[in-house]
């Protein structure tokens, strides 16, 4: 019991709610099981995270075009990505409550290089990447203050909606979601709702509650429009595989 005692405590239990379960045999204590569903989802939401973004990556690449998506929605989710990530190491929440962040922060940053590279414009790929993580050191570092980071947070919630609004402009003007990843967008929208919980349940800090909220709402949006436009962005692509 002890060794079981070390694996789950603090990390996915603190100590009264082990006791509950496996001393007390309260199975159905419902703060506990509160703890143990976000911690479950927590880590859940980290490990789809590894590869959400892939398919979108795969499909960039596969047909090597970034044809419909938008480098300046790229560029506000970055921010709004990495004010969560600098936010949460600052006070100091538990990785299952943002630990998400990090792994779609590495797969939008390839997803920026790839419509610079595909463009044609390789080199200012390359400098948007070294920007982006000088920036991030300098977030990360003593010399900024709590109440630049805190601020950081709040301007992720007009970051998502400008960033989710280009793309759907994008998509309207366009008349289809062009290299949007079904997978990937689903996965975003699913996880950002289960973010709500999560983020009340481990950190109870509304400003975190707040920008999932704004994100799953935003998140819904492009997932309505690819569904909308799902028959004519097949139809667009079986054209575009039949001219070439």
């Amino acid at each position: 019991m002890e060794a079981l005692r070390t694996v789950l405590v603090p990390g996915i239990l603190p100590e009264r709610c082990y006791d509950e379960f496996f001393l007390s045999y309260n199975l159905l204590h419902v703060e506990c099981l509160k703890i143990l569903l976000s911690k479950m989802l927590g880590f859940g939401i980290i490990l789809g995270s590894i590869m959400v973004k892939v398919p979108q990556i795969v499909k960039i690449v596969g047909s090597g075009t970034a044809e419909g998506l938008s480098f300046q929605a790229v560029l506000l989710e970055l921010l709004a990505l990495s004010g969560t990530m600098v936010y949460s190491i600052t006070y100091s929440f538990p990785f299952s409550s943002w630990g998400e962040v990090l792994f779609l922060m590495i797969q939008t940053l390839v997803i920026g290089f790839l419509i610079q590279h595909l463009g044609g414009r390789t080199a200012l790929g390359v400098l948007f990447l070294g920007v982006y993580f000088a920036v991030v050191a300098v977030l990360l570092s003593p010399v900024v203050p709590m109440a630049v980071v805190t601020i950081l947070q709040a301007v992720n919630v007009p970051a998502v909606i400008i960033s989710r609004l280009l793309q759907a402009v994008t998509n309207y003007r366009n008349g289809h979601t062009g290299q949007l990843s079904a997978v990937t967008v689903a996965l975003l929208f699913l996880g950002s709702l289960a973010r709500i919980f999560t983020s009340v349940q481990e950190t109870g800090d509304p400003l975190m509650a707040l920008t999932y909220v704004v994100s799953s709402s935003c998140n819904g949006l492009i997932f309505a429009q690819l569904l909308y436009y799902w028959n004519v962005s097949s139809g667009a692509q079986q054209q575009k595989k039949k001219r070439s």
